[in-house]
């Protein structure tokens, strides 16, 4: 896997819309943050061209992308938000650019389809982590998830323990692997297409937002049906941002699916939909453990 280098002050980044439209306002607020650390800021041509659910058409999405890779003078690409629309680029991508021209890649959500597919084809490291119009600017007062920003200036490895976030064990044992996946619904998507994730020998990592407990079972059942689980070394469950009646029947729909499995599960840990939303490297080696619960992973940049 390819390791990104790191950012420095005086960097220029790009800033992309891959999936839905930004909303302007949201997005210059929510670039304060990279204007404090000392990033120069560059617009993908196309990122205010909406079209219909869109940013703009898929020809202009994926123009912007490739420029942002092409480009030597960017250092880091970071997506505004998620919504929909990676999926229908991912066959169109040139992928040795990407593997040739390796730099920072940032966002979730549906730019979950856009991990797997750079990972599978491109073999670069990227990251989950939270977006410039759909987090920074509602959670500019929340600290830690600003501050998963700064993994990308200096290699540092991702720790999550019972401090200050509270992890559940729902199977126990020892995992180490390469860390994957993101949201449920697009790693759910991607099977039985070209760009469905290789699990074999990883850790996966899933999180979702405001899905019923019956369509969360039924994208587990999608992925264990498909063999997904069949050879990784554990699962880490982030955030699934429920209505108040939910999380009792999510968390029995967790324990029932999950119960004999021959890897470890450990839940709770804050990425995602949620506050505060921790960014995370993927396609790195990672480490679970449950006797005390801990997940460590290895810096995303070098």
């Amino acid at each position: 896997m390819i390791i990104p280098e790191r950012l420095k002050k005086g960097d220029t980044i790009a800033v992309i819309a891959p999936a839905g439209p930004p909303d302007p306002v949201k997005l210059r607020e929510g670039l304060e943050y990279f204007k404090e650390v000392g990033l120069c800021v560059q617009f993908g041509r196309f990122l205010f061209d909406q079209e219909g659910y869109l940013a703009a058409s898929d020809p202009k999405r994926l123009d912007d992308f490739h420029q942002a890779f092409a480009d030597p003078s960017i250092k880091g690409v970071i997506c505004v938000r998620g919504g929909y629309g990676t999926a229908r680029m991912a066959p169109f991508i040139n992928y040795s650019l990407i593997r040739n021209n390796p730099k920072v890649f940032w966002g979730y959500s549906d730019i979950t389809y856009l991990h797997g597919a750079i990972q599978k084809f491109s073999r670069l490291s990227t990251f989950h982590g939270p977006m410039i119009a759909s987090d920074l600017l509602e959670e500019k007062q929340v600290s830690d998830t600003i501050r998963s920003f700064n993994q990308l200036f200096e290699p540092t490895e991702v720790c999550f323990d019972n401090s200050p976030q509270t992890l559940s064990v729902l199977q126990h044992g020892i995992g180490r692997g390469r860390l994957v996946g993101g949201n449920l619904t697009l790693v759910a998507d991607s099977v039985g297409t070209p760009y469905q994730w290789e699990t074999e020998n990883s850790i996966l990592l899933l999180e979702e937002v405001s899905e019923p407990v019956y369509r969360i079972d039924a994208m587990l059942q999608q992925l264990k049906q498909a063999g997904v689980f069949r050879h990784i070394q554990g699962v880490v469950l982030g955030d699934f941002n429920m209505g108040e009646e939910e999380p009792t029947g999510l968390e029995r729909l967790f324990r029932e699916f999950f119960r004999n499995c021959p890897f470890p599960v450990l839940k709770g840990i804050k990425v995602g939909h949620c506050t505060p939303n921790y960014g995370v490297p993927l396609g790195v080696e990672a480490f679970l453990s449950t006797a005390k619960p801990c997940f460590r992973i290895q810096p995303g940049v070098c």
